[in-house]
């Protein structure tokens, strides 16, 4: 197929990029490098445009015959977006919709939506399946469940099919060491843990460690970043006209930030330093995926079960390139 991934220089979309390379597709990457980074995928893949600049985005879209679209594009800072729900609901929504209007206009009838577990709030039980009820609780979610209803619309009156996928904690870097995280400012436990590591920071903070878990601190489930580029793989293998279909994306297993700093303490031989502070408004006690219909439907199956392994790829990438993509 002729894919258009859109925000593809980001650290989900890379390695959905390789995957998709790897696999015969023909990919072209959009992205405004706001927070990607241009060596993170082919110079011949990549085109630097903004979703606000449909004009440009229908000269990708004719020019290249895109026949899918792969929307990783967004705002992704829970706090961000808190204290600035304009950029989100802009970025999340309103470049979206010009996105979905696009498509439509083209005919093109595959798209796989980059969702996120934040659509559901705060569960009022684990493991969370797809019919927990979705009551998000900040801008972030907010913005992505608007634009899934949007989807949900437009499946049911167009030619068009979708699959959303909700992510729970995307996490590790691609095994062969090519791919890695790189956020700034980085926001993710495991990367923040390492970086303890390796000097760049002085200690870890853990907000809360009173929680109702066996430590007392957060759980949540670590899903590899190659199993969930595999599950946007089968997504489009599956999607038909008025497809409307949204998954979790998770092992179906948590961890809680102890163990990440033991098992990271483990993998490196470093002694990280913690620091403990009260619980951070809004953080769940525990965010951990019920994904039996992504493997019933999709035939989806995760290679990597076990947290362990998951950071050693991590720390790998890491430790090769403790400037990320910078060096």
């Amino acid at each position: 197929m002729r894919i258009l991934v859109t925000g593809g220089a980001g650290y989900i979309g890379s390695h959905t990029v390789k995957l998709l390379l790897s696999r015969g597709h023909a990919v072209t990457v959009f992205d405004n490098l706001s927070m990607g980074h241009r060596s993170a995928v082919p110079a011949s893949s990549l085109i630097v445009g903004d979703l606000k600049d449909v004009d440009h985005l229908d000269q990708v879209l004719v020019g290249h015959r895109i026949e899918a679209v792969v929307h990783f594009a967004a705002s992704a800072f829970v706090g961000e977006s808190v204290t600035n729900p304009a950029k989100y609901y802009q970025n999340n929504l309103v470049n979206s919709l010009n996105l979905l209007d696009r498509v439509r206009r083209q005919g093109i009838g595959r798209f796989v939506f980059s969702s996120t577990c934040a659509t559901y709030g705060i569960p009022e039980k684990v493991p969370m399946d797809e019919s927990t009820p979705q009551v998000p609780i900040n801008p972030y979610g907010h913005s992505k469940l608007a634009f899934e209803k949007a989807l949900i619309d437009y499946a049911a009156a167009y030619e068009f099919g979708f699959v959303g996928l909700r992510y729970f904690n995307a996490a590790g870097a691609a095994a062969d060491g090519t791919l890695g995280e790189d956020h700034t400012p980085e926001t993710h436990l495991i990367p923040l843990v390492l970086q303890v590591a390796l000097g760049q920071r002085p200690h870890i903070e853990i907000f809360g460690t009173d929680y109702p878990t066996p430590d007392g601190t957060c759980i949540r489930d670590y899903i590899h970043i190659e199993d969930l580029a595999q599950a946007h793989l089968l997504a489009l293998e599956k999607i038909e006209p008025h497809t409307s279909r949204f998954y979790n994306v998770g092992i179906g297993r948590g961890s809680s930030v102890r163990e990440v700093v033991r098992t990271a303490e483990e993998i490196t031989g470093k002694t990280i330093a913690v620091r403990e502070g009260p619980r951070r408004a809004g953080d769940p006690a525990s965010l951990v995926a019920a994904a039996d219909a992504i493997r019933r439907d999709l035939g989806w199956v995760p290679q990597y079960t076990e947290l362990k392994p998951i950071i050693e790829t991590a720390w790998e990438w890491m430790a090769r390139h403790p400037k990320g993509y910078a060096k």
